[in-house]
């Protein structure tokens, strides 16, 4: 497939390559590649998207309106940042959710995964493997898979929409649970719904398994949170296959952001061993055994087994998490009983809390500090893009090593591709530089 966007140059044995645009990723952002013959020089993911400052636009404001204003950051994944910032206010207020409260949340983000990883899948990376331009050219290709990924996003767009009001920046979440509460008979509807999903996960997996994968097994430092009986969501702590075993507290005491010359957002990295993945790949890898059953087998079944180190086939990890989703959603569904109140109530004062949950792309971090009239002080939000960036341009790094002799815009097109892996959301990671206005 052609990579129509990308630029070669060539003086004496030095060779440059840009792909000016990235095509399929959510934002702005460009590839810059340098080789000397056919080693490779530098590697450049350069995201250019505007900074957006949304830590400063949350200073000042009352704690209970970050989750409305942290969902706007992102209109694919929402509930990852309403799940953050609400666990975050909630752990500076004392605030914890059990029951049916804690349920509907995790039931939320379940929504949340099938719809988000199913766009991925169907219309952004699984045209690669198709010789496809994009999801119009896969749809007049594959007709039946494209109805089959429409389906499936519907399902997970509508829990969304049951429970957060709307499907996309949803408005009935809130710090200390919901302002509003569905009956058992407003939510009996998705049982078929999410039975129909299920059987179209499986689908999904098995056919994105039958993809012809390049080469590539990088040795990673996977990095997810870990629950002692779930999958990991909303709770847990964030482990490593390293070492690495910390609470969201002593997060900032081991990851670093670091602002590069080419790229509007920080690049994070572990202070002891560097460049690290987070997302399905690291979740599934450092969590296989809390798959549900279902989804465990399947993934058996199509070869994956239990650790996935080739990052072109994380399009299947991402359709082993939909079928996962689908079944937890379901088993939630099942003893789901009304709650007497939509929140524990909520008394503002001053404190500071920190929290991870598991976006679709992996861990989201949030962290606020609060005056004694519970308004934000200081907000620090590191969304998951920002920490894969460096490990991206490793994995770069690795891809043109081994495939440097192919065709140039071959070579330039497999480089998309790799980006793509992640399923990178370039928009979440470009609101970190600091923004200071002198005032005269």
């Amino acid at each position: 497939m052609k990579s129509p966007k990308a630029r070669f140059e060539k003086s004496g044995k030095t060779r440059t390559f840009q792909v000016e645009y990235l095509a399929r990723v959510e934002g702005e952002g460009a590839l810059h590649v340098t080789l000397e013959g056919d080693r490779v020089e530098d590697v450049q993911l350069r995201i250019f998207e505007p900074p957006r400052f949304f830590e400063g636009f949350l200073q000042g404001r009352s704690a209970l309106e970050a989750p409305d204003i942290t969902a706007r950051i992102c209109g694919i994944c929402p509930v990852a940042y309403q799940m953050s910032s609400c666990h975050a206010i909630e752990a500076a207020l004392g605030i914890r959710l059990e029951g049916p409260l804690r349920d509907l949340r995790r039931l939320l983000y379940c929504g949340e995964w099938i719809e988000s990883h199913t766009l991925h899948v169907y219309m952004l990376h699984a045209p690669d493997f198709l010789g496809c331009e994009g999801a119009v050219d896969l749809a007049r290709a594959h007709p039946e898979a494209m109805q089959r990924g429409l389906a499936l996003k519907k399902a997970g767009n509508a829990i969304v929409a049951a429970i957060g009001g709307r499907e996309i920046h949803p408005v009935n979440v809130r710090v200390g649970g919901f302002y509003r509460v569905p009956t058992r008979a407003e939510l009996d509807p998705l049982y078929a719904t999410l039975e129909h999903a299920r059987e179209l996960a499986l689908e999904t997996v098995r056919w994105v398994a039958g993809f012809d994968f390049p080469e590539l097994e990088p040795d990673y430092e996977w990095v997810a949170m870990q629950h002692a009986d779930e999958y990991p969501m909303n709770e847990g702590r964030l482990v490593s296959n390293r070492g690495l075993d910390i609470e969201p507290r002593e997060f900032e005491q081991h990851v670093i952001e670091e602002h590069v010359a080419y790229t509007n957002a920080l690049q994070g990295s572990l202070r002891e061993r560097g460049s690290y993945m987070v997302g399905p790949q690291a979740r599934y890898a450092l969590n296989f055994e809390r798959l549900t059953p279902l989804a465990r087998s399947t993934a058996q079944e199509v070869g994956l087994g239990a650790v996935c180190r080739n990052p072109f086939r994380s399009i299947i990890v991402r359709a082993i998490e939909v079928l996962h989703a689908c079944d937890e959603a379901l088993a939630i569904l099942d003893r789901y009983q009304r709650p007497r109140a939509a929140a524990v109530e909520v008394e503002l004062r001053a404190g500071e809390g920190m929290a991870f949950t598991e976006a679709p792309r992996g861990v989201l971090y949030h962290r606020y500090v609060l005056d004694a009239e519970g308004r934000i002080e200081k907000a620090v939000i590191v969304p998951p893009t920002s920490q894969n960036q460096r490990q991206i341009e490793v994995d770069l790094h690795a891809l043109i090593s081994e495939y440097v002799r192919l065709p140039e815009r071959e070579l330039a097109h497999r480089c998309e591709q790799a980006i793509r892996n992640y399923d990178p959301c370039i928009s979440c990671a470009t609101h970190f530089l600091k923004l200071e206005v002198e005032r005269r």
